[in-house]
């Protein structure tokens, strides 16, 4: 493994992440391109109306260019040539397009709301389409440059799933872009949990000699702290769907660049956690009549019982961190 190179795209990610704020922030100012706060949620996040929102764009531009400098650190080491050279360049150059396409979609759908003042953006079937499509592509394109039809299961080895594979991994694609766009509902929580889990990635790809998914992890990880310089309580900037469902896209391409899709569950387990509550809510709803939760997703059930913004992003981050460690020992 390359430190320097590690350390390069550490560095600039959160450097050219946060410094982008200087400029961002006061152009959608300009714009006005303001968030707004839906009366379902919680009635003190009214006074957040207004606070800028697609800030996602501070880190997709810092993660993709401090990925940049860190794989030529890289290459251009006598060190790093062999894995430069590796078959996961497939899975480096095909992450960060997908994690692009699905950051677009998100910007299509910020873009309906604060630009068209449609509040609820593109339509779910618009939505749901094009997030298939993404996601379809990526398997296409893995199929042709990284073909395998092997499931990892942790702390039983792998398997031959045979055609069961695609539809899987779509199912875990789309699930969990999704599920860490739920988690974007209260300052720094997604740009907080999503920077601790990159940092177990980091972790993982160094144990296990993958060379480019460690300096794509390190871009995740300074991307979001550079964002959090801005986003973290009181929150200047949101991060809107097109960073959110980026993230999403960043980290289902860390997994699938491990080869190991199902490490999400404990590496993303706050993920899971937010989705299950949703589902759960709504379910009680329709059967029963009754609600499970004050409110979900479950961070805003915590906020109804007199939790602070600060203390979720604390506690959510900190149940990742000990996702993160048992995805390291089932890996290991």
């Amino acid at each position: 493994m390359n430190f320097i190179a590690l350390l390069v795209t550490l560095v600039s990610s959160f450097l050219i992440s946060s410094v982008i704020g200087l400029w961002l922030i006061p152009f959608l100012h300009r714009l006005r391109y303001g968030q707004t706060i839906l009366d379902i949620g919680p009635a003190w996040h009214k006074s957040k109306q207004g606070t800028p929102t697609m800030g996602g764009i501070m880190f997709i531009i810092g993660s993709v260019l401090s990925c940049l400098a860190g794989w030529c650190t890289l290459y251009f080491s006598q060190q790093g040539l062999a894995d430069a050279a590796q078959s996961g360049l497939f899975y480096l150059v095909g992450g960060f397009a997908m994690a692009l396409g699905f950051g677009v979609i998100g910007f299509l759908d910020d873009y309906i709301k604060v630009v068209k003042k449609r509040n609820l953006g593109l339509k779910a079937w618009q939505k749901s389409a094009a997030q298939l499509l993404v996601a379809v592509a990526y398997l296409a394109a893995q199929y042709f440059f990284a073909p395998t039809t092997q499931l990892w299961i942790p702390f039983a080895g792998s398997f031959d799933i045979g055609l069961l594979y695609f539809p899987l991994m779509l199912f875990i694609i789309i699930g969990a872009v999704n599920a860490v766009n739920l988690t974007d509902g209260v300052d720094g929580l997604a740009a907080s949990v999503t920077m601790v889990a990159a940092m177990g990635f980091m972790v993982i790809s160094a144990i296990l000699s993958y060379s480019q998914m460690n300096l794509m992890a390190a871009s995740l990880a300074g991307g979001c702290l550079g964002f959090l310089v801005w986003n973290f309580h009181p929150a200047k900037v949101f991060m809107g769907d097109t960073g959110s469902m980026y993230l999403g896209g960043m980290v289902v391409a860390l997994a699938f660049g491990l080869q190991m899709p199902v490490i999400l569950v404990f590496v993303g387990i706050v993920y899971v956690v937010e989705t299950m509550s949703d589902i759960i809510q709504i379910g009680s709803v329709k059967l029963t009549g009754k609600r499970v939760f004050k409110m979900a997703p479950i961070h805003h059930h915590f906020e109804m019982c007199g939790w602070s913004e600060v203390k979720i992003v604390a506690v959510f981050s900190a149940v990742t961190a000990v996702g993160c460690v048992l995805a390291v020992l089932a890996a290991l």
